[in-house]
Order: C-alpha cells, then sequence, then structure tokens
C-alpha cells in the first residue's frame, strides 16, 4: 500500500537532514538532496513496517502544513 507522508528537508554546512514530523524519531541524512530524499524514503519505509495498519492510519492522519514568514526585528 502506497503513502503520502510530509518530511522536513533542512540544508548546512555539513549536507542535508530530513525528518518525518508525523513520525517520531524518523530522520535520516545525506551528502547531497538525491541522497537525504533516498534515506529517508527507505527510513520512513522500514518505519512503516514495524507498525499496524491502525497505528499507520492514526499517525498518518494527522495534517502538517509549512509557510514562512516575513518579520521584522529592531
Amino acid at each position: 500500500m502506497a503513502y503520502k507522508v510530509s518530511i522536513v528537508i533542512e540544508k548546512d554546512a555539513h549536507g542535508y537532514y530530513a525528518y518525518c514530523p508525523e513520525l517520531e524519531g524518523c530522520q535520516t541524512q545525506g551528502d547531497t538532496l538525491e541522497e537525504v530524499l533516498s534515506n529517508v524514503k527507505e527510513a520512513i519505509e522500514l518505519y512503516l513496517e514495524t507498525l499496524s495498519e491502525e497505528e499507520i492510519s492514526e499517525l498518518l492522519s494527522k495534517e502538517i502544513l509549512t509557510t514562512s514568514l516575513e518579520v521584522k526585528v529592531g
């Protein structure tokens, strides 16, 4: 079965870091964007394999929204 899962990817001086907000502790890293996307897909698949259908349904029912804001300082 296929599931749609939210992921967050952050880039810093060391590469990329990705995590899935719905799945606590499901995170990975990579040197490139392609590598981190492949790694996070594998991490999510392995994580979901440990859960029952009921647990998956409950965890993936959350709605994750992201946006950005402009703020003034000083």
